[in-house]
């Protein structure tokens, strides 16, 4: 799918920072929190909530009362007057929101979207399906967050083994993943340079986390948290995590809590107008989608990529720079080789492998971050794309011009 008038404002987007699961967002409502958060952001942007016409909501692991999704995320936001889809397609779910606002502004529904997402990996559910017909009418059970890690009813195997399967596959290595691991926490040391001058661009920090009777204060969160110390030596000390395999601990990420959300509206007047500077201009301009065989996750980025850039009209050689979702190191080396892109032109500021994944989240800070780092690079044509369950992946292009 080809965009034709669909813009970003420049700096109408946010993040949370991302905290390792079991950590300071544990005990946090997922939905509750980023409400409380996109209230404070739109403040902060001087973004009145009577300038926001609709809004595509994205959770992929079900928490108390989700069922009401986008109208209750918008209600607790001060967004009374939207409502909006529910959107769940696992990681792929930002860029799927961004294109279902996208395709509502084309459609003629209101001039101006929001795209929010907000997942939170610690203590999700354990479901119990009755079945009446079971043994002595006993029914079965799943843990939704680790059954689905651990095993795609599809295929048949676990997300570790898909990055062990490309892998073995494509003839990647240890030594190579290793290598990509370093040059990813290395990026992501930029980030935090200058006390994170970077992350402070879409970062809204710090943040408050409370009781339960939202009066006393427990913690501040000024940054990403529950991130491991990594070092050559240290990845060469850890054993695979699986039999014979290729894949560490320490070449894959870790799930996380947190939330982001981008505005998304029909004009470049429009973009302009609330932009928290001026001289930059953010436009979407394609989407792609895709999916591969059974086993095989970390290869679909890469027909999802291409299919992206031919909507476009544009070539790897376009591109300025490349955000992705890259829950194992494997993902990287495989587009990099695929497209062909220098590994170093990727993931400038860090990335999911070392932020963690939050699930429905990852994806639209990766994306943030792909707007700042087109900014730093002076503009120019950008990609995100990104694995997710089921062996498939999404991607979108962007193009900043700065003037």
């Amino acid at each position: 799918m080809q965009f034709s008038d669909v813009w970003v404002p420049y700096g109408a987007y946010w993040s949370s920072p991302f905290v390792a699961w079991q950590g300071s967002f544990a005990t946090l409502p997922p939905i509750p929190f980023a409400a409380e958060l996109t209230k404070r952001a739109l403040a902060e942007r001087g973004i009145a909530p009577a300038q926001l016409d609709g809004l595509c909501f994205g959770t992929t692991i079900p928490s108390k009362h989700a069922l009401y999704g986008a109208p209750w995320f918008a209600g607790l936001a001060g967004l009374e007057h939207l409502s909006g889809p529910t959107i769940n397609q696992a990681c792929a779910t930002s860029v799927r929101c961004i294109v279902e606002a996208a395709q509502e502004l084309h459609a003629g529904s209101g001039a101006a979207w929001l795209a929010a997402t907000a997942d939170r990996t610690s203590n999700g559910p354990h479901i119990y399906y009755p079945d009446p017909t079971g043994p002595g009418g006993t029914g079965s059970a799943e843990d939704w967050v680790m059954d689905n890690f651990g095993r795609d009813p599809w295929a048949g195997n676990s997300m570790l083994q898909t990055a062990e399967n490309v892998a073995r596959e494509a003839g990647i290595t240890r030594e190579a993943q290793e290598e990509l691991t370093l040059l990813r926490y290395a990026q992501y040391a930029r980030a935090l340079a200058d006390d994170g001058a970077f992350l402070s661009k879409f970062m809204l920090r710090p943040v408050e986390v409370r009781d339960a009777r939202g009066k006393k204060v427990l913690k501040t969160v000024t940054g990403d948290e529950g991130i491991f110390p990594t070092t050559r030596d240290g990845l060469a000390g850890l054993r695979p995590v699986l039999p014979d395999g290729t894949v560490t601990f320490g070449a894959q990420t870790h799930p996380a809590d947190g939330n982001a959300a981008i505005v998304v509206v029909s004009s470049r007047g429009r973009a302009r107008a609330m932009s928290r500077t001026t001289g930059i201009d953010v436009q979407v301009l394609s989407y792609g989608q895709s999916r591969v065989k059974k086993g095989f996750m970390p290869m679909a980025t890469v027909p999802a990529a291409r299919q992206a850039l031919e909507r476009a009209g544009l070539t790897p050689r376009d591109l300025a720079s490349i955000t992705s979702h890259n829950p194992f190191a494997v993902n990287d080396i495989y587009l990099s080789r695929e497209l062909p892109f220098h590994p170093e032109k990727m993931n400038r500021h860090g990335s999911s492998l070392v932020w963690g994944h939050p699930q429905g989240p990852t994806g639209m800070r990766a994306i943030i971050e792909l707007i700042e780092d087109l900014v730093v690079q002076g503009g120019g044509y950008g990609l995100f794309t990104g694995c997710a369950a089921g062996d498939s992946a999404a991607a979108l292009t962007i193009k900043v011009s700065v003037s």
